[in-house]
């Protein structure tokens, strides 16, 4: 057994050591702030030139931690799809929603879209990450579905508000609402490829007031302010 030391004491001119300190506990894995950081790389790269070592260095992880937090690159894919959708959608939606007409509703749509797709609402990739993806052109059929689900989501809010816009008198019910809504959502990514490539929000937004032209054509003119 080891000797025990005497304890220090004040005639001897010692004094007692610090208590030892304990070691921090490690940092917590952030999950959400992790698959904003993968989210962000696919959005910029697209699935197939995002590797694995690149995800673990945004991500601040190890390889193991990353399949053991999400899986697989696929399943983080499909996860980084709808973190973008729940966290930036808002910024092209908002408005659109909130609009008292589908005319006003359509304009907010594509002026918001020329904002945020240039990287005018915030320290984000340009462009949408859905619209541009092509997982589906790239061998992977499932992922393909997931971004061809979320464009269709986007010709069921157009349909659905044109729509009511029926009903309530500001549409003629002549007017085909699918072909409408495809215009719309054609525009839309159209802008955004264009922002991928580096336009200017000014330049989005005088396409956007030459699309609402054609939608005034279409639909039977602006309504009286």
């Amino acid at each position: 057994m080891q000797k025990s030391r005497p304890t220090p004491t004040a005639d001897d001119g010692a004094s007692a050591p610090p208590p030892a300190r304990g070691r921090g506990r490690p940092r917590a894995f952030d999950r959400e702030a992790a698959l904003t950081q993968a989210t962000r790389l696919f959005w910029s790269k697209g699935y197939e030139a995002t590797s694995i070592a690149d995800l673990t260095e945004a991500m601040g992880i190890g390889s193991p931690s990353l399949y053991a937090a999400f899986g697989s690159k696929e399943a983080l894919y499909v996860e980084a799809v709808n973190h973008y959708r729940k966290s930036y959608e808002g910024l092209v939606w908002g408005r659109f929603l909130a609009a008292a007409t589908a005319r006003e509703a359509v304009m907010s749509l594509l002026m918001d879209s020329a904002a945020a797709l240039t990287g005018c609402r915030g320290d984000i990739p340009r462009g949408c990450m859905v619209t541009l993806s092509a997982v589906g052109s790239e061998g992977h059929a499932e992922l393909g579905e997931v971004v061809r689900s979320a464009r269709a989501s986007a010709v069921g809010i157009l349909t659905e508000r044109m729509a009511r816009a029926v009903a309530e008198g500001e549409i003629p019910a002549s007017v085909d609402l699918h072909a409408l809504a495809r215009f719309v959502q054609t525009v839309q990514a159209g802008m955004s490829i264009l922002a991928r490539d580096g336009a200017e929000r000014a330049e989005l937004e005088a396409v956007a007031e030459v699309a609402m032209l054609g939608w005034d054509a279409r639909v039977g003119g602006r309504p009286s302010p």
